[in-house]
């Protein structure tokens, strides 16, 4: 998966927003479970060595600021972006990922930087001032997110933390996914309520595929894994559910999909089968992606 213009211009807006609504993972540990200097090389990267623990990072990445919550770093990071709203505890940004600025994030006095985009060569230009600097770009499967997780273990010096957070997930996700029965149901997920939409391809689109979901997205066209879907396509398709990634942002729920010329006549509407999901939890790849197979799995087993 690409997570390109959709997520850029709709999921900045929607899906890395969203209310917290869980508590605070563990504070982190002071006996680090990693020997430095240390060498890690993103998916798709270029090795980057980190030459002493870090103690201030700077997390452009709210998915990244999640999960070095989750495995004991909180305490080492420093500064984060505007739009990392989670864990509770996480110091508040006002950092624009989405236009960073060098000097800004230098002034930080940063030993390890995170982001999931080079927006305006923030890499190079961090390095450029020898700054160790993490491109941790958005996770296209599960594997990818579990891989992320580990390699901040690593990088920060909670290997061990990180383990055990990953087999925490796996074996949560199995579990969940186990307990609940496939049916042969056709989705919708909402982005923004303009149409746009993701496809089976995409991080969200396979964990709906772990419950046998069908995407209408996938045979309705469009261009690209995030397609942008007219109403018209939508009602024909006739979802048997609808999954809301948008209410947060944009406050859609079950009320106003209803109210939508013709969307009154879809299954999922009359069945009491669209959903409302937690939009930051619809569309990061952190630990909180257990909740979102939780969610799917609770709309699946509500079906008739």
């Amino acid at each position: 998966m690409n997570r390109t213009m959709p997520v850029l211009v709709v999921a900045a807006a929607l899906a890395l927003t969203g209310c917290a609504t869980h508590s605070d993972p563990p504070a982190s540990t002071n006996a680090p479970s990693t020997a430095f200097p240390v060498t890690v090389t993103p998916t798709g990267g270029k090795a980057v060595t980190i030459a002493a623990r870090p103690a201030h990072i700077v997390s452009l990445s709210p998915a990244s600021t999640e999960d070095l919550f989750a495995i004991g770093a909180g305490q080492q990071v420093a500064a984060v972006d505007k739009l990392s709203d989670y864990p509770a505890s996480a110091p508040r940004g006002d950092i624009d990922a989405y236009k960073p600025n060098v000097e800004a994030i230098a002034a930080r006095k940063p030993d390890l930087v995170i982001v999931y985009s080079d927006t305006n060569n923030v890499v190079s230009g961090l390095e450029q001032l020898k700054v160790p600097v993490l491109l941790l770009k958005a996770a296209d499967s599960l594997d990818d997110a579990y891989g992320q997780i580990s390699l901040l273990g690593k990088a920060t010096g909670h290997t061990a933390e990180a383990d055990k957070l990953v087999a925490g997930m796996k074996s949560q996700i199995a579990d969940v996914v186990a307990k609940t029965p496939k049916k042969p149901l056709s989705y919708f997920h909402e982005l923004s309520a303009d149409g746009y939409t993701v496809t089976s391809k995409t991080f969200d689109g396979q964990v709906y595929g772990l419950f046998g979901l069908r995407n209408v997205a996938d045979s309705a066209g469009g261009a690209g894994d995030y397609p942008q879907l007219s109403a018209e396509k939508v009602v024909a398709a006739d979802p048997d559910l609808i999954f809301l990634a948008d209410t947060t942002c944009c406050q859609q729920s079950a009320a106003t999909v209803a109210a939508r010329p013709g969307w009154s006549t879809l299954k999922a509407v009359r069945n009491g089968n669209v959903v409302a999901l937690d939009d930051s939890v619809a569309s990061r790849w952190g630990p909180r992606v257990v909740d979102l197979v939780k969610a799917v799995a609770a709309a699946v087993q509500k079906t008739s």
